[in-house]
């Protein structure tokens, strides 16, 4: 049985889904991907071999397999492979207690499930905190985390909220995206100026129209300053 099969058939027997965007580290042994990159470098030769590439005298070509089945498992879906950056949470409780909107900007990197072309854009997320509070960097390395694997912009943001939620216990966030995709530039129209943008609002961020406003207000000072105005 291949270390493919073998790693499927934890998945069904602990009853976990393994779509494009889901995360299947729980079932995942010490050197399980090492071997998966083997399973996968033969996989995408045969894609090559398939295609007429003559892979074993092209010196551009020779070794892109193996290149190609580590950028797959080790970065453009190591979100799936990996398990969520720690994120450590502290007590939002002292005398300077902060009550206040916190809106981070967060770049990311991430593959349509359908064409498998990559997606590129930026994270605006913005919450009001709770009893517990991440470092800032932990936004992004979520946010990042998420983006890392063959998903839906419409599912990636919702993806960001739900994880966030996990980590701070937040009641009142949003997430505002907005990307380029390479499956719009590269095929089809190929619309290279198409810009996509999503937006999942929770708690005060989807009911309080003043709280919605500061978010977006946030949202247009964070594009400024990326831009030099």
């Amino acid at each position: 049985m291949s270390k493919s099969e073998q790693i499927k058939a934890r998945l069904e027997e602990a009853n976990v889904r393994y779509w494009a965007g889901d995360n299947i580290s729980e079932v995942l042994q010490e050197g399980d991907k090492e071997e998966l990159i083997e399973e996968a470098t033969s996989a995408f030769e045969n894609v090559l071999d398939k295609l007429l590439i003559d892979r074993h005298n092209d010196p551009n070509s020779m070794g892109t397999g193996k290149r190609l089945a580590k950028m797959y498992i080790n970065e453009l879906m190591a979100g799936r492979y990996d398990p969520m950056p720690k994120a450590t949470a502290f007590p939002n409780d002292s005398a300077s207690r902060y009550e206040g909107m916190l809106v981070v900007r967060s770049e990311l990197t991430s593959m349509c499930s359908h064409h498998h072309q990559i997606v590129r854009g930026v994270a605006y997320i913005g919450i009001i905190a709770a009893d517990k509070l991440i470092g800032l960097s932990k936004y992004t390395r979520i946010a990042q985390w998420c983006a890392e694997r063959g998903t839906l912009q419409e599912e990636l943001a919702n993806d960001i909220v739900r994880e966030i939620q996990k980590a701070t216990g937040a009641e009142h966030l949003g997430v505002y995206v907005q990307a380029t995709h390479g499956c719009v530039e590269n095929r089809g129209v190929k619309a290279h100026s198409s810009l996509t943008q999503t937006t999942v609002l929770k708690g005060a961020f989807k009911d309080d129209a003043a709280t919605k406003k500061e978010f977006m207000d946030n949202i247009k000072l964070q594009q400024q300053f990326a831009c030099g105005a």
